[in-house]
């Protein structure tokens, strides 16, 4: 008996090789505009971070290895610009204030 496929034959994912550039982290990439840049947005599997870690510009926590997220960047910038961000703050960064308020103690990473 022979696997049985979990495609019918000659189906399309439904993305070209163009959409999934970023195909070995595990997640997609697609531009955005925000403060009148357009940015690189990259969607990271958890699986693919296994063993790092991150901390989110949005809310200046932890993002634990093994977790969802999103990496972002200007477009006219390189990759050395890239910053990981909880995907919940990445959605929310136009509501967040400029300055993020740390604590006395806070790690300043």
């Amino acid at each position: 008996m022979s696997p049985r496929r979990n495609r019918p034959k000659g189906s399309d994912s439904g993305r070209s090789a163009e959409d999934d550039r970023s195909g070995r982290y595990g997640g997609w990439q697609s531009t955005e505009s925000w403060q009148g840049e357009e940015w690189n947005v990259r969607h990271v599997a958890g699986a693919s971070s296994q063993g790092k870690s991150y901390r989110c510009p949005g809310c200046d926590q932890l993002i634990p290895d093994g977790v969802p997220h999103v990496v972002a960047w200007p477009d006219h910038s390189g990759v050395d610009e890239r910053r990981h961000w909880h995907k919940a703050c990445w959605n929310a960064k136009d509501r967040r204030t400029t300055r993020v308020q740390r604590s006395r103690n806070a790690p300043k990473f």
